[in-house]
């Protein structure tokens, strides 16, 4: 026990992130990065905003950006909040908006930094069962609730709830805020291809936000870590009815009124400006996805239909763990969790189609 440490931290048990080793020639399909480079906009962008107007603080309100994920999402400046990476956004959220008397909801598969939160934050909560095929039920979460939080596409699943589901779920949960964490949704929905070239050639992104003037008590929160290729500049965002907005300013604003510095605000306009490259890219990933879930259901691994920029597998007679650790030594990560009900699965992030190759071409080997 350390006696300069509070009584709280005592009690943590901290978030772990997946691992960043630094191994050479290492295929990194564990922390579901992009693996495409961000809009040439936005480096150029960087380097415009990397001058003397460093000294000078940045926006607290973040105006700009603001502006730009409104216009792009159907909505007005006051229903957007933006932080320091969807985790920071998710941390507001939970201090703001989900501590009440009662518990909150959340699967028990589902985002592990979820819990953490609720030990940081006093917030009580109780787990609802995924169905046996990962799914979310609605009817599960009829019960009195001080919240309700899923990632949707989920994680580490990569299921996806449709919006009919969510809508039930909103009209019967009208006295309690609803968070729909959207990590992965740009990587989701139907796609079309071309019979010509074989290629994902466009795709409805399955978002909660159309919903969000019909429904006060949704909170939709997404990042630019994912289908922008930003997570090394850490920028999310939340959007909803200004109610909500304003309960997350309050939290912010006490705790930090300078969350994004000048680079990260100059950064992710660009990013949600440049729609070309982002479709470009995110449909780059998702027609690798459906090849590799096609490979590897081959060799004989049980694939969950993925709407994210991940997938989730098993096989049914070889362990997870040690799959997870030949694939180690063929300078290949993936993430393995050691929980109950998935400790026999992967979760291996979309690469390019090269690494994905390499990918499928150590698993035959390891498989033999």
């Amino acid at each position: 026990m350390n006696p300069y440490w509070s009584a709280l931290v005592h009690t943590l048990t901290p978030y772990v992130p997946g691992e960043q080793p630094k191994l050479a020639k290492l295929i990194k399909l564990n922390t579901n990065e992009n693996p495409y480079g961000p809009s040439p906009h936005v480096l150029e962008a960087l380097k415009e905003e990397a001058s003397d107007a460093l000294r000078l603080y940045p926006d607290p309100n973040a105006d700009r950006l603001k502006e730009a994920i409104a216009k792009r999402n159907g909505l007005t400046p006051r229903q957007i909040f933006v932080g320091n990476g969807s985790d920071e956004v998710l941390a507001h959220v939970f201090l703001a908006l989900l501590k009440h008397s009662k518990p909150i909801l959340f699967p028990d598969i589902t985002y592990s930094f979820y819990p953490v939160y609720c030990e940081l934050y006093g917030v009580e909560y109780t787990t609802v069962p995924l169905t046996d095929r990962f799914e979310i039920e609605v009817k599960d979460y009829l019960a009195p609730n001080g919240g309700i939080i899923f990632p949707n596409p989920n994680a580490p699943t990569g299921k996806l709830l449709g919006l009919a589901e969510i809508e039930k779920l909103l009209a019967a949960n009208q006295g309690s805020v609803v968070v729909v964490d959207e990590a992965y949704i740009d990587f989701g929905g139907e796609t079309i291809t071309s019979s010509a070239t074989s290629s994902v050639t466009s795709s409805v992104i399955p978002t909660a936000t159309p919903l969000i003037d019909r429904f006060h008590n949704l909170l939709v929160v997404q990042t630019l870590s994912k289908s922008r290729s930003l997570a090394g500049l850490r920028v999310g965002f939340a959007m909803g009815h200004p109610d909500l907005i304003e309960a997350l300013e309050r939290v912010k604003n006490s705790f930090n009124s300078y969350p994004l510095d000048r680079l990260a605000i100059a950064g992710a306009v660009a990013a949600i400006e440049d729609e070309a490259h982002f479709d470009k890219t995110r449909l780059a990933v998702m027609a690798s996805r459906t090849t590799l879930s096609e490979e590897l259901t081959t060799l004989g691994f049980e694939v969950i239909p993925s709407a994210a920029n991940f997938i989730f597998v098993r096989h049914p007679t070889r362990d997870a763990g040690q799959l997870a650790a030949a694939l180690r030594s063929n300078n290949i990560i993936v993430r393995h969790f050691k929980l109950p009900r998935i400790e026999q699965y992967l979760r291996i992030t979309i690469g390019t189609d090269e690494e994905c190759a390499a990918l499928v071409t150590a698993f035959k080997g390891i498989l033999k």
